[in-house]
């Protein structure tokens, strides 16, 4: 797979010593701020980020609406996933879809799912449970994927645990997974398994997996070769370990920035070393204990079992709070002074990473899940191991406006001068370099956050 390694110009990018942590783990991070690189790739919209921000995803394509929250049928989620060409899923119902047959795979390339266009709390995915109740959202052997603003929650369990993730991405490239809220899965809240490459997860909320088997994020497993994967912005909380697990082959540009890990019980980022040594760049990572973190809890590991040769890992202003082991000693001999690959992103401090995420991370509007974890975290509370809760069809809430069925609001297009009598999604006309849909549909997020949002 073509690695975008995006060297071609870099910028320093220096952080004050005062935003170091203190103790153990300071002592034991990298000498030299992060390398960034200058160049990266724009994305289709505003805000991609990261190695898969040149995801395509379905820009340029036919808009298609998702008028049912039925598993199958005319207007289904299934059957727009199941199209072929360019396609953006647009919702114009809210509420749980239960796929009461195997979920859908999404195979057919250059799909976006806009999930921030669903009217009330917005749509969630979970199954039926039994011999079909698998991961519900499956990315598979495919490109040019973005999903964004969409809830997984498996409240019942299936039949076999091995294949009940909350999201898989396998033998894929380009993906963007952004603004997730995953709970609940049996097996990894997310999941790379095979011949991945330049993917970003992003702006999620990876909480609650089911024990015994509750992981946060299995990065990589049985790769074929390098992988550029990017881990920015998320929050992963109240699993047992694998907060993240990374396991890459070496000539991999891994990036694990920005991001707050709470309330793991044995360990929380581990460095793997069986593919032949993972290269990985921890940046600006917050580690918190909770009620479940062991005094013999580990922030970063090298996890040595089967290795196959020495992993590098930069380490920068990742923050440790609580009575833990904030960098296991064996990292020291792994550690390097330079990324192995310039930065995609340019870090934020990690003092005060929790009160930017509050207002960022997760599905919005964020349901009763996420309000609460949020207060957990805040409050260094919640548990490991608590059942999913009953998932209940919200009442339907009235759509915005959409008289041209181009996607966007007709409020909206009046305002930022397209007819809203005529179909024009792909247009610019205000001349900033994004699709007209691509802007509506960050303007309709930040309707969203601010809880201005009626429909």
């Amino acid at each position: 797979m073509t690695q975008l390694r995006r060297l071609a110009a870099i910028l320093p990018v220096v952080i004050a010593a005062c935003s170091l942590p203190s103790g153990t783990g300071h002592a034991q991070q990298s000498a030299e701020p992060p390398v960034v690189a200058q160049n990266v790739e724009a994305g289709v919209f505003p805000g991609a980020i990261g190695h898969g921000a040149a995801s395509r995803g379905g820009h340029g394509g036919r808009i298609i609406a998702v008028t049912t929250l039925a598993d199958n049928g005319a207007g289904s989620l299934r059957a727009c996933i199941e199209e072929t060409g360019p396609r953006i899923c647009v919702f114009r119902v809210n509420g749980v879809i239960r796929f009461s047959a195997r979920p859908p795979y999404i195979t057919n390339p250059y799909i976006t799912i806009a999930g921030q266009t669903a009217p009330g709390g917005g749509i969630t995915l979970a199954h039926s449970g039994g011999a079909e109740g698998r991961t519900p959202l499956v990315i598979k052997g495919t490109h040019d994927v973005i999903v964004r603003h969409v809830r997984i929650r498996p409240d019942i369990s299936g039949n076999e645990q091995g294949s009940e993730d909350g999201v898989t991405i396998e033998n894929s490239e380009r993906v963007i997974l952004d603004h997730l809220s995953v709970s609940w899965a049996r097996d990894e809240l997310v999941n790379g398994f095979a011949d991945n490459d330049a993917i970003t997860i992003s702006n999620s909320i990876f909480a609650a997996g089911v024990p015994r088997h509750d992981k946060c994020a299995l990065l990589a497993s049985d790769p074929d070769g390098p992988q550029n994967l990017s881990f920015i912005g998320n929050i992963c909380a109240h699993n047992g370990d694998r907060n993240p697990d990374i396991n890459f082959p070496p000539e991999s540009c891994v990036e694990v920035v920005n991001n707050l890990f709470y309330n793991a019980q044995s360990e929380f980022a581990e460095i793997w070393e069986s593919e032949g040594g993972s290269p990985i760049s921890l940046v600006g990572n917050m580690f918190l204990a909770g009620p479940d973190t062991h005094g013999a809890a580990i922030g970063i590991v090298r996890a040595g079992i089967a290795a196959t040769g020495d992993g590098e890992a930069y380490l920068w202003d990742n923050g440790f709070e609580g009575d833990f082991t904030h960098i296991a000693p064996e990292v020291a001999d792994i550690l390097v002074d330079t990324p192995p690959c310039p930065l995609t992103v340019t870090p934020r401090p990690s003092a005060g990473l929790l009160a930017h995420l509050r207002g960022s991370v997760g599905t919005w509007p964020h349901d009763a899940f996420d309000s609460q974890l949020m207060q957990e975290i805040a409050g260094r509370g919640g548990r490991i191991g608590r059942a999913p809760s009953p998932l209940v069809q919200a009442d339907a809430v009235a759509p915005y406006a959409d008289a041209d069925a181009d996607g966007m609001d007709d409020a909206w297009e009046t305002q930022h001068g397209n007819d809203p009598a005529s179909s024009d999604p792909w247009a610019d006309v205000d001349g900033n370099g994004f699709a007209d849909f691509e802007d509506f549909l960050s303007a309709r997020e930040a309707t969203i956050q601010s809880g201005a949002a009626h429909n």
